[in-house]
């Protein structure tokens, strides 16, 4: 029987690292997100694994960190919320006409709805 294309848990195929392919990592790995959705971050920890597959736009990679020594997130301060807060209403303040839109402004425009139809076409 032969081995999936990916399959290299010592390492020495691929860059050196171990590699899986897709839904075949062992428990004890987790990409970020996953550790996220935990509660937890990689915590410097470098890069323990990786999985590899193929896609039409040629092969994907998604980086794995070891489970047992992710750390929690660090829990966000008051500082942090504030910072936040005045980052999300600095993109949606439209600066043609310096009101707040509501909504976040789409980059392509970089003006809020209204000032953008009001700009004419170039010919």
């Amino acid at each position: 029987m032969s081995r999936p294309r990916f399959w290299d848990p010592e390492g020495s195929r691929f860059g050196g690292i171990p590699t899986f392919p897709w839904r075949m990592a062992p428990d004890d790995y987790a990409t970020r997100r996953q550790l996220r959705a935990q509660g937890l971050r990689p915590g410097g920890q470098p890069v323990a694994a990786q999985i590899l597959w193929n896609t039409r736009r040629g092969i994907r990679a998604a980086y794995l960190y070891r489970a047992a020594l992710a750390v929690p997130v660090r829990p966000m301060t008051p500082a942090k919320w504030a910072a936040l807060t005045a980052a999300n209403r600095a993109r949606r303040i439209c600066p043609d006409c310096g009101r707040d839109a509501g909504y976040v402004l789409p980059a392509h425009l970089g003006t809020c709805l209204p000032c953008a139809d009001t700009v004419p076409l170039a010919a």
